[in-house]
């Protein structure tokens, strides 16, 4: 296994790593927050592991198979995970359904990829998806925080971390229907263009094996 896919996999091992961080039976320490800083820190970490990956890939060369079949599920156990362990952690913040929104949207995406995959063609990610990501990373990050402190004081600016959670979470749950959306038309378009071409392949075929049968036919009536 080459590096990249070897820091995918490390993804993957730190998925209950995570969920144990956001849990009860986290221990904690004799300062306040020590658990939010800590966590939040660590999905940080594992979540920029998912560009790092990407990078070594392509700078040596050692895109394989298994790397593109672990990476987007590695993102996908991630994120989910940090969402379901939301719910408990803060459910002032992150609501049940806001999880079904996500979790739904990573269904709906990896069915319409295998279907894509068995008809010959990928759909790509669009810009749309790519800013979920961030609002995901940055809306987790926040929600985690969230429970231990309402804002942050660092002289005369403050940052509102609960405002930040709550608009950060809301605005990526609409964000992921949007692009829940924006990839399923793309993904019509695409179907409906291989469909016709493939209608036309067929209907090709038919008339030249019409032609041929039709051939012998004529020569025949000719030589009578």
């Amino acid at each position: 296994m080459n590096l990249p896919n070897s820091i995918t996999m490390g993804r993957i091992f730190c998925v209950p790593v995570l969920i144990w961080m956001l849990s009860p039976h986290f221990p904690h320490g004799g300062w306040h927050g020590e658990q939010e800083v800590i966590a939040s820190l660590f999905f940080i970490l594992v979540s920029i592991s998912d560009g790092i990956d990407g990078f070594l890939a392509r700078r040596r060369g050692q895109i394989t198979t298994m790397g593109m079949l672990l990476d987007p599920i590695a993102d996908k156990l991630l994120i989910t995970s940090a969402y379901v362990a939301l719910v408990e952690f803060n459910p002032h913040v992150v609501k049940p359904w806001i999880v079904v929104v996500v979790v739904g949207r990573e269904f709906l995406v990896s069915g319409l990829r295998s279907i894509a995959s068995t008809e010959g063609f990928t759909i790509e990610a669009s810009d749309v998806g790519k800013l979920k990501t961030v609002i995901q990373i940055v809306s987790v990050v926040a929600a985690t925080l969230d429970r231990g402190w309402l804002v942050w004081h660092f002289g005369w600016f403050i940052v509102p971390v609960h405002l930040i959670a709550v608009v950060g979470i809301y605005y990526m749950a609409g964000v992921s229907i949007i692009s829940a959306v924006d990839y399923f038309v793309a993904f019509w378009r695409k179907i409906d263009k291989a469909t016709t071409t493939r209608r036309r392949t067929d209907n090709d075929l038919v008339l030249s094996r019409r032609k041929k049968a039709a051939a012998p036919a004529a020569h025949n009536a000719a030589q009578s």
